[in-house]
């Protein structure tokens, strides 16, 4: 199989439905997505020149609610990996619960390369040309490349574009703008959660040793919250480098250090690894917390850990699973393990259209509870259908979403 995000994607929603004897219709419904969106727009930069940029929208299937969710802005998207988050978007929603379909979208541009006046312009020219929108249509969040801000420049520009005042209209945005409180730790603080009932259902001790692949927005919050549970993160990485030591390293000076130089690269006790290093490390556990296919059959037989925990979106290929269920390496999947964003993105929605907002309490708890349940199904099923932690969560969510397009007469 290709390393194409979309072929992952549309590969194991077959084998999943094939699992649930999911009706054929459903499924074909299902292997593309409602609608494509590709759109241009210029916009002046600040040195006067005007330049042209290119963006996409997917909305996957809204059978259990409207479409949600992130949006990104990097240098090399393409509309497949936008495809492919879409659909796991809408299998992450129909697992956590949620009532949303998936949508994922973004712009052709590296941020970096932008001064903060273009990031700006950018961000409110992207909610003006996006087709559709608003609280009960589609529901842009952030992803790799946008953030608070951008989020509440959106939103800003959809309230001004409709006179109206909608906190609902956009996710992922700062508190003093309605947004929630544990919005930008919510998927790894969801991680973290899965993380704690994994070690209690499969044995590990507390002295664990576990590996982070990525120490950005998902993995450096998990890190600090294991490091300050007591678990020991031997090694971690960004786009630069990554880093190891057996002895463990202090998450929260790492974040210091990353705050002073940008990378987690040269932090003072630890040896130099590669991201590709990283993954073949002795450690009891290895989470993944970066970006798709870095474990695929060239490196799944040099894998040493015990347990993988899908922090990133597809980071596992299927022929790597396979060798690894062969091995007795378990993996929990990212439409479980990284739901957490999502789950905290729908309480936002439940806030900002009731304008009652929630203490950090309050979100936390919510989100363990509503995590650690669509865990407890998944392993349910895993077990009553002797088959993989991830076809147990895919097939628990089409047999929603299947239920739902047959109840609206789609098929």
């Amino acid at each position: 199989m290709s390393a194409n995000p979309l072929d992952t994607a549309l590969y194991t929603l077959k084998q999943a439905a094939e699992l649930a004897e999911i009706d054929p219709k459903v499924t074909e419904l299902l292997s593309v997505p409602k609608r494509t969106m590709e759109f241009t727009f210029p916009m002046r930069m600040d040195n006067g020149e005007v330049r042209i940029f290119t963006a996409y929208r997917v909305h996957w299937c809204d059978a259990l609610g409207n479409f949600k969710d992130g949006t990104r802005f990097t240098g090399n998207l393409t509309l497949d990996e936008l495809k492919a988050l879409a659909l796991w978007m809408t299998i992450k929603h129909g697992v956590g619960g949620i009532p949303a379909g998936g949508g994922k979208g973004g712009i052709v541009v590296d941020p970096g390369e932008l001064s903060n006046w273009e990031l700006e312009r950018l961000s409110r020219s992207f909610m003006r040309h996006l087709p559709m929108k608003g609280a009960w249509v589609d529901v842009p969040g952030a992803d790799i490349g946008t953030s608070e801000q951008t989020q509440a420049w959106m939103l800003d520009e959809y309230e001004s574009i409709t006179g109206c005042h909608s906190p609902a209209a956009v996710n992922d945005k700062p508190a003093a703008v309605s947004g929630t409180l544990g919005s930008a730790e919510a998927t790894g603080r969801g991680v973290y959660y899965v993380f704690e009932q994994v070690v209690k259902d499969f044995g590990f001790s507390k002295d664990c040793s576990v590996a982070v692949q990525g120490f950005g927005k998902v993995g450096s919050v998990l890190a600090e919250l294991l490091n300050k549970d007591g678990y020991k993160v031997t090694a971690t990485s960004d786009i630069y480098g990554g880093i190891y030591s057996p002895d463990g390293i202090d998450c929260a000076l790492l974040a210091e250090h990353v705050s002073k130089t940008g990378s987690v690269v040269d932090f003072p006790g630890t040896k130099p690894v590669s991201n590709e290093e990283l993954l073949e490390l002795e450690a009891d556990i290895l989470v993944p917390a970066a970006v798709q296919s870095v474990i695929g059959k060239e490196n799944a037989p040099q894998i040493k850990a015990k347990m993988i925990i899908e922090a990133a979106n597809g980071p596992v290929t299927p022929e790597a699973e396979e060798y690894l269920q062969g091995k007795k390496i378990p993996v929990i999947p990212d439409v479980l393990a990284n739901v957490g964003g999502a789950t905290v993105c729908h309480f936002e929605r439940i806030q900002g259209l009731t304008d009652e907002y929630w203490d950090l309490d309050r979100v936390n708890k919510q989100l363990k509870d509503w995590i650690l349940k669509a865990y407890a199904q998944m392993i349910t099923t895993a077990e009553q259908k002797n088959t993989t932690y991830r076809m147990a969560a895919w097939m628990n969510a089409l047999l929603k979403i299947e239920a739902s397009v047959k109840k609206r007469g789609w098929v």
